[in-house]
Parts: C-alpha cells; sequence; structure tokens
C-alpha cells in the first residue's frame, strides 16, 4: 500500500514514526528517508539506535527553504538561516543533492530488504521542484508489492494523493506558534 500523510497540521513525521515503531513491535524492517533535513532533530537519536531493524538516512540542507513571496519578513527573520528561490527555479546544488537522496533511498527501498519505507518530506521536495515527478512514479511502480510506502510532507501533490491507498490530510485548527512560541525541544525537534 501507498499511504501519504499531508496537510497543514502538526504531525506527519510524528505519525509515520509511530506507523514506524508499530512495524518494529511486529518485527518488520524499517526505512526511513528523510528529505530536507539533518541529523538535528530528537527522534533521529533514538531510531539510529535501532539497526539493524530501522535504517535512518537523511538528505538535505540544514537550512529552510522558500520560493519568493511565500513567507513575510517576520517570519523570515523569526525562522532564521532561509534561502529564498524564484518560482520553479530552485537551487541547482539543492536539487542534485535531494535527487542523490533518492535515488540512494530507491536502491535500498527496491533491494526487497525493507517491510515499510518511510520517505519523511518528500512532498515538500516535490512541491518545491526539489525531485521530478517521474522520478518519483517510476520509483512507485517498481516498489514490491509486500513493501509498505509512506511519504509525509505538506503540499502532496494531486497525483500522488490520487495514487495513494491511504491519504491523511491533517490540518491545523490551532497552534501555539500564532502566540510566538518556538519550537520546543522534543515535540517539534
Amino acid at each position: 500500500m501507498l499511504q501519504v500523510y499531508t496537510g497543514n497540521g502538526k504531525g506527519k513525521t510524528t505519525a509515520a514514526i509511530g506507523l514506524a515503531i508499530r512495524a518494529l513491535g511486529a518485527g518488520m524492517n524499517i526505512y526511513i528517508m528523510q528529505f530536507m533535513k539533518s541529523l538535528a532533530y530528537s527522534e533521529q537519536k533514538i531510531l539510529s539506535n535501532m539497526a539493524p531493524h530501522i535504517t535512518l538516512e537523511t538528505t538535505g540542507k540544514p537550512f529552510f527553504i522558500a520560493e519568493e513571496g511565500m513567507l513575510t519578513k517576520e517570519q523570515i527573520r523569526s525562522i532564521g538561516n532561509v534561502v529564498i528561490f524564484p518560482k520553479g527555479r530552485p537551487p541547482k546544488e539543492y536539487v542534485e543533492e535531494i535527487t542523490a537522496g533518492f535515488r540512494q533511498a530507491a536502491t535500498k527501498i527496491l533491494s526487497g530488504n525493507y517491510d515499510l519505507a518511510i520517505l519523511d518530506e518528500l512532498s515538500v521536495a516535490l512541491f518545491f521542484g526539489l525531485i521530478e515527478r517521474k522520478t518519483v512514479e517510476n520509483f512507485l511502480d517498481e516498489v514490491p508489492q509486500e513493501t509498505e510506502v509512506v511519504i509525509t510532507g505538506r503540499n502532496a501533490p494531486d497525483w500522488l494523493v490520487e495514487r495513494a491507498d491511504l491519504v491523511t490530510d491533517m490540518r491545523e485548527v490551532k497552534h501555539y506558534y500564532a502566540n510566538g512560541v518556538a519550537a520546543r525541544r522534543g515535540i517539534e525537534d
């Protein structure tokens, strides 16, 4: 099955990691590739210690990216390390890095050694044009039937939502970020 966790609400990665823990409890082997993330998140410490049953890899740079006009000046200041690029023209070196990371993930997943594969933030990479649709579609066509695939991230494209067997749209109803509460260790990072 193909599962997609998308939407503007909090909890997409958290839900995928919860599924990984459930699968681990059932004796499954899990592969996780986190796109657009470096090794800076709390969950990565524990997941890395669960080898060989969980393989965790990351690809991306330690900064936030956004297209011109997506963020206000205040948002840019509050985020800090942000790379802004013209719509449809993401930084070439970032595209190359994400594409190489995807190829690496695809090779491992297509090996048939994993029961569950989580491609965290892949929807965001697709949204920003960091990975081509055709590349992802070709991969999905080749995934072994017995491998469950989970793709997370905001702005899942319509074609991916249509193709998925399960889609969860996490809708933000209320978030303390609006009141100036920054990301909290162990909760958001």
